[in-house]
């Protein structure tokens, strides 16, 4: 089993709904696909040997090369993305400009099992999104995630963090 540690950094838009902010991720797989395959900012982590808001901070940084807001942090809890995949995510308010986010590369085999490489950005694209077009783009088994953080949005964000043990690293 695969487990991964995201962030889920959201801001009030300007209507003063709240909105997400998404990656897509690159590389050819991906190119064409939109609703339904966009994702938390996230990477993969050791859950034996690495605490969870520790590695979401690391993977936030490492797939957008900027590090994560600083406030406090919200654990969203812990989603079964896939029956090989295990996705734990931490809300925390913030605000960037897509734009200026930039992606580390990774080399993937393509087409796959074809012994051929090529390197490609982790994420492609990131970019703000209300709740209701988030459940569009992101991938299925991430909906809840978005489903926990619309119940905490219900309540204030400025309220302590969920679990204080898992505040920003």
């Amino acid at each position: 089993m695969k487990h991964s540690a995201g962030v889920l950094v959201h801001r009030l838009g300007a209507e003063g709904a709240p909105e997400v902010l998404l990656a897509h991720p690159g590389g050819p797989f991906w190119a064409r696909k939109d609703d339904g395959a966009w994702s938390v900012p996230k990477g993969e982590f050791d859950p034996a040997a690495e605490n969870p808001a520790v590695a979401a901070a690391r993977e936030f940084e490492e797939e957008l090369g900027s590090p994560p807001p600083t406030g406090p942090w919200h654990d969203l809890g812990t989603v079964a993305q896939s029956r090989a995949k295990h996705v734990t995510a931490f809300a925390v308010r913030g605000d960037f400009d897509p734009a200026t986010l930039r992606s580390n590369d990774a080399e993937i085999v393509w087409p796959p099992r074809s012994g051929r490489t090529m390197v490609v950005p982790e994420i492609d694209r990131v970019a703000w999104f209300d709740l209701e077009t988030a459940r569009r783009k992101i991938l299925v088994g991430q909906v809840p995630l978005l489903d926990a953080f619309a119940r905490l949005s219900a309540r204030s964000f400025d309220s302590s963090p969920v679990r204080d043990d898992q505040a920003a690293p």
